[in-house]
C-alpha cells in the first residue's frame, strides 16, 4: 500500500546528502495524479478488499498448496479467527453441531473463535477424554483404550462391571454390548458406573439410583447391561463425575448438571434422592463454559474457561476447607475461588479427593487445599488449608498432572516422573519398596512429595494416574504410559488392581503390568 497515505514517509534514508529533488532528476518529469491499484473491481481509492476479507487470503493460500478450504469466505473475521474456527471444526465435539450451536458456544467463550478453541483444547486435555485413561474406582476399574474400547474388572455385586452378570472377575474384558460404541470418557462409584460416548450419549449401570450415598440408600434394582440415561438423551454429555449422595455431567457447550444431591443448601435446587432428572447447576456458572469437573465427598469443583483465563469454581460441603475460599462453611451455590489470582496462577488440571482438592497451573506449580491428615497436602504436617497453597517442595518440577484420593496425592511432571504423597495404607503410594518393608514401615505415611521410584524403574513416560476416590474402600492406583501400558498397585482384594494376586495376597506394593493394550 501507498506508504504515503500517512502523511509521513516511512522509508529512512541513510548516507544520502540533502538535496533539491530537481538535483536528483535528470529528466522531466510529467505531472501524474496518485492511483490506487486494487486487485479487482473499482473500489473506492484506498481501500484494499484483501484486508478487507482476508478470508480470501487464506482462500488463496489453501489453494495453492492443495489444502480444502473447509469454511465459506468470511469478511467479518480476520485471519487468526478464521483460522481457529478451521480448526475448531476438526475437534470431534465441535463437528456435530449446527449453526445455531456454534455461534451460541462462541457468545459464551467471548465472541472469539480463537477463545472457543481454547475451551476445546483445554477440555481435551485435562480430562483426557477421547484418549486412552483408567479409572479407579472404590472396589471396581473401568479401562478405556484409544480406540473407545471400555474394559471393566473387580467388584461386580452390583453388576457395576456391565457384562450381564453380578460375579466377581480380575481379569479385564471388554464390555461387550457395547461393541460399535466409542468410549470417550469413564466415571466409576462405589456399585455403579457411568461411560460417555463420541455421540454425547450417556450409559450408566450397576446401582440404579444416581444419588444415594456409598453405605445409605440401595438402589430399588441392580443393572447389569449398559443401559442409555434416557434423562440426558437432549444433552450432549462430554465428561461425568460421580460422588458421594451426587452425580454431575458436563455438555460439551460447558454447562454442568447434578443429579440427586438432595438438599436445595447444597446446589442451590431441591431434589430427592433417587431424582433422576438432571438439574442445571446454578449461580455464578449459568454462563461460563466449563471445561473439566471433578467430585469429591459432598462437593464439586469445575476449571472454567473465561476471556481472562482460567479459573476454578467450587460447591457443596465446605468441612475441612475443601472449597477453597478461606473458610469451612458451605456454599449453595458455584463459587469462585479468588486465591488462583492472588498467587498469579493460571489453572489447568483440577482434581477433587474426597477431603482436598488440588490444581495443577500453566506454569506447572501445584497448589493443595482442604483437610491435610496424613500428609495429603504435601506441606510437611496434617494441617487444614482452607485456601490453595503451593506445594514448595516441588517448586523445581514442572507438573502436568495432578490425581487426588482419599488423603493421597500423585503428581506427573512434564518428563513423565511421578511423585506421591499422603495416606500410605493399601500400599497405593507406589513408595513400599524392599527396604521400607524391611523397616516395618510398608504403610507409612508420606508427608512430602517423594518420586515413585517403582513407576521411574520403568522407564516408560507416565500420562495419567488414577487412584480410589473413596473414604468406604481400600485405596488402589493406576499408572498409564505414553505407550497405552497399565500398570497397577495397592488394595486387590476384589480382583480391582487387573492382575492375579497369589494365595491370601490383599494387595500389591510393586506396580504390575494388567495385561490389556489401550494404545
Amino acid at each position: 500500500m501507498d506508504a504515503s497515505t500517512s502523511g509521513t514517509s516511512s522509508v529512512q534514508y541513510h548516507n544520502i546528502a540533502e538535496q533539491p529533488i530537481a538535483t536528483i532528476v535528470t529528466s522531466p518529469v510529467s505531472t501524474f495524479q496518485r492511483q490506487v491499484r486494487h486487485c479487482f473491481g473499482n473500489a473506492t481509492p484506498g481501500e484494499f478488499p484483501l484486508s478487507a476479507n482476508p478470508s480470501i487470503v487464506l482462500h488463496a493460500t489453501c489453494s495453492f498448496f492443495r489444502q480444502p478450504a473447509n469454511f465459506a469466505p468470511d469478511n467479518e473475521l480476520s485471519l487468526a479467527e478464521l483460522a481457529a474456527f478451521d480448526m475448531c471444526r476438526k475437534r470431534a465435539i465441535f463437528k456435530p453441531m449446527i449453526q445455531e450451536q456454534r455461534q451460541d458456544l462462541k457468545g459464551k467463550c467471548g465472541g472469539s473463535w480463537k477463545l472457543v478453541l481454547r475451551f476445546l483444547l483445554a477440555g481435551e486435555a485435562c480430562s483426557r477424554r477421547g484418549n486412552s485413561h483408567a479409572v479407579a474406582g472404590p472396589g471396581h476399574s473401568v479401562a478405556v483404550s484409544s480406540k473407545g474400547v471400555a474394559y471393566s474388572f473387580g467388584s461386580n455385586s452390583s453388576g457395576q462391571l456391565g457384562n450381564g452378570t453380578t460375579e466377581e472377575e480380575w481379569r479385564p474384558h471388554p464390555i461387550r454390548s457395547l461393541q460399535g460404541i466409542r468410549v470417550i470418557q469413564a466415571a466409576v462409584g462405589a456399585g455403579r458406573t457411568m461411560l460417555i460416548s463420541d455421540t454425547g450419549r450417556v450409559y450408566a449401570f450397576g446401582k440404579d439410583s444416581f444419588g444415594e450415598a456409598e453405605y445409605d440408600v440401595q438402589g430399588n434394582k441392580v443393572v447389569t447391561t449398559p443401559q442409555l440415561v434416557e434423562s440426558l438423551k437432549d444433552i450432549f454429555v462430554v465428561q461425568a463425575a460421580i460422588g458421594n449422595f451426587f452425580t454431575a455431567v458436563l455438555s460439551r457447550e460447558g454447562r454442568v448438571y447434578t443429579f440427586s444431591w438432595g438438599n436445595e443448601t447444597k446446589l442451590g435446587h431441591q431434589t430427592e434422592q433417587a431424582d433422576l432428572e438432571p438439574r442445571a447447576l446454578l449461580g455464578a456458572l449459568e454462563n461460563v463454559p466449563v471445561v473439566q469437573i471433578a467430585a469429591g465427598y459432598c462437593y464439586l469443583l469445575a476449571l472454567a474457561c473465561q476471556p481472562s483465563g482460567m479459573s476454578v469454581y467450587s460447591v457443596g460441603c465446605g468441612l475441612g476447607g475443601k472449597l477453597g475460599h478461606g473458610t469451612r462453611t458451605d456454599e449453595k451455590v458455584p463459587r469462585l475461588i479468588e486465591q488462583f489470582q492472588t498467587l498469579n496462577l493460571q489453572p489447568a488440571v483440577v482434581a477433587a479427593g474426597a477431603w482436598h482438592g488440588a490444581v495443577v497451573g500453566k506454569d506447572g506449580r501445584v497448589c493443595t487445599w482442604g483437610w491435610g491428615r496424613y500428609g495429603c497436602l504435601g506441606h510437611g504436617n496434617e494441617d487444614c488449608e482452607s485456601a490453595p497453597k503451593v506445594v514448595e517442595a516441588l517448586s523445581n518440577v514442572k507438573a502436568v498432572y495432578v490425581a487426588t484420593g482419599d488423603y493421597t496425592t500423585f503428581v506427573v511432571s512434564d518428563d513423565g516422573t511421578v511423585y506421591s504423597f499422603g495416606c500410605g495404607e493399601s500400599s497405593s503410594l507406589g513408595h513400599n519398596t524392599a527396604a521400607a518393608e524391611a523397616q516395618g514401615n510398608r504403610h507409612s505415611n508420606v508427608l512430602f512429595p517423594e518420586v515413585v521410584t517403582s513407576l521411574k524403574q520403568l522407564n516408560e513416560r507416565v500420562v495419567q494416574i488414577s487412584l480410589t476416590n473413596s473414604i468406604y474402600w481400600n485405596a488402589h492406583t493406576f499408572a498409564l504410559t505414553e505407550s497405552g501400558k497399565l500398570y497397577a498397585f495397592g488394595a486387590g482384594d476384589n480382583g480391582q488392581l487387573g492382575v492375579e494376586l497369589s494365595a491370601n495376597q490383599t494387595e500389591r506394593a510393586i506396580p504390575e503390568r494388567v495385561d490389556i493394550d489401550l494404545s
